[in-house]
């Protein structure tokens, strides 16, 4: 799986290294950090192109992303594709949790969904909410789900 940063750069570590070297070097830095993992998707004719973001806040003091994306010729509806997100999103949100516990890093998981029933978007609400608090992650739909509605929807091509 291939990492960004915001700026283009490759990130040559395994993506677990990566996160926990920013984590000690913001820590180092005197920052507490607060972590939100999200996925947009966009279709574009017969691809489809995901992407995932890892959002690190510090605390009063801006913050930076680490970004994947991913393309895929299957077809989905919206709520597939919905879930897919979440999907991806708790995927990369279970392979850092434990790092987040051993350095006290508070994360959330946020959905690209919206809680008006007026969206399309909206008939994933309910199953993905239960995906991941299932998982035991804190998780957040629009409009506070910023992570995946505006970072990965910024990156996502």
């Amino acid at each position: 799986m291939l990492w960004r940063k915001f700026n283009g750069d490759t990130i040559q570590l395994p993506i677990k290294d990566a996160v926990e070297e920013a984590i000690k070097r913001e820590a180092g830095n005197g920052y507490h950090l607060k972590v939100c993992i999200g996925t947009d998707s966009q279709v574009k004719g017969k691809e489809t192109e995901f992407a995932t973001v890892i959002v690190f806040l510090r605390e009063g003091h801006g913050g930076f992303m680490f970004i994947h994306n991913e393309k895929t010729l299957q077809r989905y509806n919206i709520k597939e594709r919905m879930l897919v997100e979440v999907a991806k999103s708790i995927e990369i949100a279970y392979e850092l949790c434990d790092l987040f516990t051993l350095y006290d890093v508070d994360m959330e998981v946020h959905a690209d969904i919206n809680t008006n029933p007026q969206f399309k978007s909206n008939e994933a609400l309910r199953e993905a909410m239960g995906y991941i608090l299932g998982m035991g992650f804190a998780f957040k739909a629009k409009p506070e789900a910023f992570a995946s509605s505006s970072c990965a929807n910024k990156v996502v091509n």
